[in-house]
């Protein structure tokens, strides 16, 4: 590729994750958190009443739980007001619940997703694709094929109306409760939007599905719900892509994530994310697997002022299988604490954690996990490597591994490396030709390629240039 075309892509790119819309929403909801707020988006979304009393339950907990502020080293919460938070905000469209044909969008919202690569993506390699802007989907299409084998995909408020008995089952019961911490319950209590997605026994859906995340509003928070069943011995790949525009006042993502995998079956959650550097990211991700069910997250966290993000399964079944792959970046002002947290609850259970991070001018990551194995879990195994990369002396990064291990009969195993991009590395490089900035972004695409592999090849690229422009410093 000539510099020529390079750079025109890095700049479209850039563009894509920097442009904003002039707000235009058809109904929202004050600043703050009241008990009058939530029986207004619970009203606005002709609820039933078992969701407006669960909401109205998460929220009493939330007004109970501190603000959490005892973990070393964690992102500094003082500026999140949520009295500040615009907590629901429902586009300026037609269709209640999202509309099934592109061209049904309005053009505005149209151009947002169109920059943002959502047709394309959808035609190349996707089985399913769900669109969210603001605090509503507002596209949301399955394949036949798929839709013939009884798979469902939807949006999370479609799902409450059409498949209330499957939603009041699962819905913040057994995975992630409100009482799981304070931003789990204020999720509960304000969710919107959101991915549902049930695969049956035996299914295996062979394309990814996608669900893209859009806040465009300045001082909003953004708090959809994500609840995945993957029924026994069946398959699905869910991709999940976050963004938001540059703002001064501070934005709130606070999403909930729960995925039940049945026995025999596999789960994969990818999720590349570049909120601007106003966001604070406050996420509750979860997975439950049963017997020899296979759970695997792939995160890539960029973007955002701070990002709180720990996604955790419970290996509750015999034979189950958890693994995290995950990479984190951070820039000038940018705290990313990120990690994986694991509970070997049934014998034989396995999980690996391989966590990659980067940090330039004064950026802080840290890597902070739990691995849990309890009594009687015998002959199970876990290893956990930590890897973390400095561009300077003004950055930061830590690794926090924390092992709870109450059984003998098992094999634990954890590597941690801390360190800056050597300099005999980029002379090496040079030497063969690369300019200084060649040469560093040659050595973070092989630090991150273990993610990279993982994805679907319009993603790895895509991971590949947000990388190249948060090392540049475009983006933000």
């Amino acid at each position: 590729m000539s510099s020529e075309q390079d750079h025109l892509q890095e700049t479209d790119t850039e563009a894509r994750f920097e442009f904003k819309k002039e707000q235009r929403s058809a109904f929202q909801t004050e600043k703050g958190l009241t008990e009058e707020t939530i029986r207004l988006i619970s009203d606005d979304k002709d609820e039933p009443d078992w969701m407006r009393d669960r909401r109205l339950r998460a929220l009493r907990q939330f007004h109970e739980m501190p603000m959490p502020t005892d973990w070393p080293g964690q992102p500094d919460l003082s500026e999140v007001d949520i009295d500040e938070i615009v907590p629901y905000i429902r586009p300026d469209i037609d269709t209640r619940g999202g509309v099934d044909d592109w061209e049904d969008l309005p053009e505005e919202i149209q151009d947002t997703f169109d920059k943002l690569g959502i047709p394309e993506a959808e035609k190349n390699a996707l089985s399913g694709v769900g669109a969210q802007y603001e605090s509503e989907i507002v596209y949301q299409n399955m394949q036949e094929q798929w839709e013939e084998k009884g798979v469902i995909f939807c949006d999370m408020d479609k799902a409450v109306q059409e498949h209330p008995d499957i939603v009041e089952e699962y819905f913040m019961t057994k995975c992630v409760p409100p009482s799981d911490n304070k931003f789990a319950a204020l999720h509960g209590a304000v969710w919107s939007g959101g991915s549902f997605v049930y695969v049956p026994e035996g299914v295996t859906v062979e394309m990814p599905v996608q669900a893209y995340f859009r806040m465009n509003s300045e001082g909003m928070g953004q708090f959809e719900h994500t609840l995945i069943i993957a029924e026994e011995n069946s398959e699905v790949h869910y991709i999940e892509g976050c963004s938001a525009p540059k703002y001064s006042r501070f934005n709130l993502h606070s999403g909930g994530v729960e995925v039940f995998v049945k026995e025999g079956a596999h789960v994969q959650y990818s999720t590349v994310q570049n909120w601007s550097k106003n966001t604070y990211n406050l996420n509750t991700k979860r997975a439950i697997a049963e017997k020899d069910a296979t759970m695997e997250w792939v995160s890539g966290s960029m973007g955002s002022k701070a990002t709180m993000l720990y996604p955790s399964t419970i290996l509750k079944g015999p034979g189950a299988t958890d693994n995290h792959i995950t990479i984190a970046f951070a820039g000038e002002g940018q705290n990313i604490d990120t990690g994986a947290k694991v509970y070997h609850n049934a014998p034989n259970t396995k999980s690996t954690i391989e966590s990659k991070s980067i940090s330039k001018d004064g950026g802080r990551t840290n890597y902070r996990g739990l691995v849990h194995i309890a009594d009687g879990a015998e002959g199970s195994s876990t290893a956990v490597e930590c890897d973390a990369l400095m561009f300077d002396n003004e950055s930061t990064s830590d690794t926090m591994p924390y092992m709870e291990i109450e059984e003998s009969k098992v094999d634990v195993a954890h590597e941690a490396t801390v360190g800056k991009i050597g300099d005999e590395d980029i002379f090496y490089l040079q030497s063969r030709g690369l300019d200084d900035d060649d040469a560093k972004q040659m050595i973070v695409a092989g630090f991150i390629e273990p993610i990279t592999e993982e994805l679907p090849i319009e993603y790895a690229v895509e991971l590949n240039r947000l990388i190249e422009l948060e090392m540049e410093g475009s983006l933000g």
